[in-house]
C-alpha cells in the first residue's frame, strides 16, 4: 500500500460476486482453511481500500490517479486487493510559498492513513525536505528585501 494521489468519492465495497463465480461460490463447500484464508483477504481488500481512499481524499487535486489495486484470488474465485497506490504530483510550486503550500499537502497526503507504509513516510520526508529547502528560499528573498534603505528627507 503506498502513496507514489483527487477527492473521490466515498468507497463503496465491491457488489457481491456475479455469474460465473457467484455460481462458483454457491455450488463449492469450502474447507475452513479456505474460509478462514477468505476471511483474511476480505480484511486486507476492506484495509487496502480505505488506506488509499485515506491518500485520495488528502491529496485533494494533487492526485493525478485514482487507485489502482493488486489483487489476490480467493478460493472462492474472487478477486481481493491485497495492496495498493494513488499517485500524487509531487513537483515543487512556481514560487516559494506555493511549494511550502504543495509539500505540506503532499506530507498530509502520504500521512492520511491510520497506518502509512515504508513507501508514504518516504514521501513524506521528501515532501517535508521540499518544504524546508522553498522555507530557506523565502528567507533569503524576505532578507534581501530587508536591506537598509536611504533614509528620505521630508524636510522642505
Amino acid at each position: 500500500m503506498g502513496i507514489s494521489a483527487v477527492t473521490a468519492a466515498p468507497y463503496t465495497p465491491a457488489a457481491a460476486p456475479a455469474g460465473k463465480a457467484a455460481a462458483r461460490q454457491d455450488k463449492v463447500e469450502l474447507t475452513p482453511e479456505q474460509q478462514a484464508q477468505i476471511d483474511k483477504l476480505k480484511a486486507s481488500d476492506t484495509k487496502v481500500r480505505q488506506h488509499e481512499q485515506a491518500h485520495l481524499a488528502a491529496a485533494g487535486g494533487l492526485a493525478t490517479s485514482w487507485p489502482t489495486y493488486t489483487y489476490q484470488r480467493g478460493p472462492n474465485g474472487v478477486n481481493y486487493a491485497v495492496g495498493g497506490e494513488v499517485n500524487i504530483n509531487t513537483s515543487p510550486g512556481s514560487t516559494p510559498q506555493e511549494t511550502i503550500a504543495r509539500a505540506e499537502r503532499i506530507q498530509a497526503a502520504a500521512l492520511a492513513p491510520a497506518d502509512p507504509s515504508g513507501q508514504d513516510r518516504s514521501v513524506a520526508a521528501r515532501a517535508q525536505q521540499m518544504e524546508r529547502e522553498a522555507q530557506v528560499e523565502l528567507q533569503q528573498a524576505y532578507s534581501t528585501d530587508a536591506k537598509p534603505r536611504p533614509a528620505i528627507d521630508v524636510r522642505a
